[in-house]
């Protein structure tokens, strides 16, 4: 069973960390029109966001502050992306809002919950392959941009999981908003809270 510590200066929230200070630099390579040099940050991104896992499970570096961080960090590169590319018109506005109206959505609920004693929601399956299928679906859409001549299989192909990825995402939120509902309508003390949906 992995432990979770309560450490800050490890490995992986350091890469984290990285990948965090990467984010403006690459939304600024977007917008200025370099899509080679932004897509080069965003392989960058990936690897050090697959190696800090990997890192943080093998040498047992979970910690409180990962486990925050490391998502809080996917979802800003996947609004740093979409908004970069929303500003070059290379994607519609209403993808931004259809991905960002659902974490507004997930801020909500995390309010109530808040409210009624309860700490976040269990992440459920739909959401992370909701993320893995934007955070695919999104460096293609710029591969497409980077290199015209790949355009022609980047952009269905990025379409294709973009278009999944979002589906994906709210089919994940509008669960989050059951369990919501579910959980608030359990009497203080009752079993069935959180804690006993954790892994289902």
């Amino acid at each position: 069973m992995t432990t979770v510590s309560g450490r800050i200066l490890t490995i992986p929230n350091a890469l984290s960390l990285i990948r965090l200070l990467l984010i403006p630099v690459f939304l600024l390579l977007l917008v200025l029109g370099e899509y080679g040099y932004a897509l080069l940050i965003l392989v960058v991104s990936s690897i050090t966001d697959f190696v800090d896992g990997w890192i943080a499970r093998r040498f047992n570096q979970v910690s409180r502050l990962g486990q925050l961080l490391d998502p809080a960090v996917d979802r800003l590169f996947i609004f740093s992306t979409l908004i970069g590319l929303a500003w070059q018109q290379l994607v519609p506005w209403w993808l931004v809002f259809v991905i960002v109206g659902r974490d507004v959505l997930l801020l909500v609920l995390g309010v109530v919950l808040a409210n009624y004693g309860y700490g976040p929601l269990p992440v459920h399956h739909l959401g992370k392959v909701a993320t893995f299928a934007l955070l695919f679906a999104l460096p293609v859409l710029v591969v497409a941009v980077a290199f015209p001549s790949l355009a022609v299989i980047a952009n269905p192909v990025g379409w294709a999981a973009a278009i999944w990825g979002a589906f994906l995402y709210w089919w994940a939120g509008i669960v989050y908003l059951r369990e919501t509902i579910r959980v608030v309508r359990i009497p203080r003390g009752a079993p069935g809270g959180i804690s006993d949906t954790v892994g289902r």
